[in-house]
């Protein structure tokens, strides 16, 4: 199902507020954001990254983020992953029914909210090389409230006979798999992954999204994926393609295909 998004010039600071034609998601928003801008910089070197964005995320939904470089897509997530802040509008995360600001948070508190409630994966690694793929995951599960164990998270991302392994003794396919293990052994109630198969060719670029796409089956974990690879949005419960710091277009894949049949 396709949502077809109207727009109209709210005329502040450049913003352009966006509605939906449709009512959103019936689930309470796991995030939710309102007119969400972000200015970088003053004068001739301002850059609008976000323009008044609106979503809304619901509980186990996977979604990804569609969008040519520089469209706002990093921006967007690092501000819901409590990584950067926004210049004005609101975002903010719901959890076991309480409702927490984003926008106006203390450094403490997001410090906090990242910690206990994300998990993260970026394009590259940032494994510590002189670490096992076990001790690095089990960097997070020291530091979580109620974590698995590495070695659950790491068969859980087919690495089980991977775990005593160092950095250089993995494939990059494997170091990425190694990050989602350590993304999710704290057990995130939601998992951000910016451009994960960026540095990856098609076939282990699958294997990684097949990582993802289990986590989010198995674990129920809210699942957002930023990409500026077409093909990997057919297997999105939903689609949200940004242009020039604004959300375009929100369509719903009435049949999402695994990952093991995409193809770039």
């Amino acid at each position: 199902m396709r949502i077809n998004l109207l727009t109209r010039s709210a005329c502040v600071n450049d913003r352009m507020t966006v509605f939906a034609t449709n009512s959103p998601p019936m689930a309470p928003c796991v995030f939710r954001a309102q007119g969400l801008c972000k200015v970088y910089g003053e004068g001739p070197a301002t850059v609008h990254a976000l323009r008044g964005v609106d979503l809304c995320i619901v509980p186990g939904e996977f979604v990804v983020l569609l969008g040519a470089s520089g469209s706002g897509k990093s921006t967007l997530l690092n501000i819901l992953g409590g990584l950067d802040s926004a210049t004005s509008g609101t975002a903010q995360w719901t959890h076991q029914g309480r409702t927490h600001e984003l926008t106006g948070a203390s450094d403490a508190e997001l410090t906090r909210y990242r910690r206990e409630h994300v998990g993260f994966v970026f394009q590259f690694y940032n494994l510590i090389p002189s670490l096992t793929a076990r001790e690095n995951v089990a960097l997070v599960t020291d530091l979580a409230l109620d974590p698995m164990t590495p070695e659950a998270a790491l068969a859980l991302v087919g690495l089980a006979d991977r775990m005593d392994h160092f950095a250089a003794q993995l494939s990059g396919g494997e170091q990425q798999r190694v990050a989602i293990a350590r993304a999710i052994a704290k057990r995130p109630q939601v998992l951000l992954c910016d451009e994960p198969t960026g540095a990856l060719d098609c076939a282990t670029g699958i294997v990684v999204l097949q990582a993802i796409e289990k986590v989010n089956r198995e674990l129920g974990t809210t699942t957002v994926v930023i990409t500026h690879n077409a093909p990997i949005a057919d297997m999105a419960d939903r689609v949200m393609r940004m242009a020039d710091g604004r959300i375009v277009d929100i369509h719903a894949n009435a049949h999402k295909v695994a990952a093991s049949t995409l193809h770039w």
